[in-house]
């Protein structure tokens, strides 16, 4: 029963349900983060996000499980291993789908269509737009992007374009670094992914140069912007660029060194820097914006 029940939640990839944290960060920067009314909100937010990209996640893994059945490590995912029938996860499937309408209709008309558009867009992914190179590290980037936004609309604040800026080639940086990986990591890549074989570590090292400095620059350019030093009533924020710098040189290292970066959501778990780094970077934002005033 309960190894049923953990092929379950290992269906449902609950351990990439961090990601959906996304639609804090407009709360955060906006200094509303530690408001009980716009925090209850958000964490409704948090779940419709959550049910949807498992929902997605599940849909992904019917489509695929023929050539995850061929892959080292998503063999062992729960339908493709044959833990887990398609029909079952089916069924899940559409119960999760149910629960985002159901979610979504109690939350703001313009937050539902962005957790509506996240999975069309990740539906024409896993059928159609996958295999067409560059435009499917935009689908997979997009996620990141959409829960930004829809977690702005959802309290009603506006997001720095800088910031916007950050988020969108962070996404994509993550994107093609995760192609990258694949490439680099399975001999047979290219013959479970179409699309990779329009791909090469090269292009993909060039790509992931160019995103990782859009990341830093767009960071850095918010961060002493003069909106960002007015609203924050302080030019410190420029001192956090140094944990963003560090954290992208250190998941470009682990990717090029180390073969990690398939999954963001398990650097962030296993690799300590990482996390020391993240922790950081946390701390310092959340004084600078809410208690350098009082110090």
């Amino acid at each position: 029963m309960f190894s049923k029940m953990a092929d379950y939640i290992k269906l449902i990839r609950v351990t990439s349900w961090p990601k959906n944290f996304f639609v804090f960060v407009a709360a955060i920067f906006s200094k509303h983060f530690f408001e009980v009314g716009y925090f209850a909100i958000l964490l409704e937010g948090f779940l419709a996000f959550s049910v949807a990209s498992s929902a997605v996640y599940i849909l992904n893994d019917i489509a695929d499980a023929p050539k995850d059945a061929l892959h080292p490590l998503k063999k062992n995912r729960p339908i493709a291993g044959g833990k887990i029938s398609k029909t079952s996860a089916a069924v899940l499937g559409i119960l999760l789908f149910a629960f985002v309408v159901f979610i979504t209709t109690k939350l703001h008309w313009p937050f539902m269509k962005f957790v509506w558009l996240y999975i069309l867009i990740n539906l024409l992914y896993s059928t159609i737009l996958k295999e067409v190179v560059i435009v499917d590290i935009f689908c997979i980037a997009s996620g990141f992007m959409l829960r930004v936004i829809a977690g702005a609309y959802l309290i009603s604040v506006d997001v720095s374009n800088w910031l916007i800026l950050t988020t969108i080639f962070l996404s994509l940086f993550l994107a093609i670094m995760k192609r990258r990986v694949e490439i680099a990591s399975n001999p047979n890549a290219k013959e479970q992914r179409t699309v990779l074989n329009d791909y090469s570590l090269s292009f993909t090292d060039q790509i992931g140069a160019i995103t990782a400095s859009g990341v830093i620059l767009s960071y850095a350019l918010y961060s002493v912007a003069d909106r960002t030093v007015l609203i924050f009533g302080s030019e410190n924020l420029v001192y956090t660029t140094l944990f963003v710098i560090f954290g992208i040189f250190r998941y470009m290292y682990l990717v090029y060194k180390k073969d990690k970066g398939e999954n963001v959501i398990e650097i962030l778990y296993t690799d300590l820097p990482m996390m020391i780094n993240l922790f950081l970077y946390g701390i310092t934002v959340i004084y600078i914006i809410y208690f350098n005033r009082y110090f």
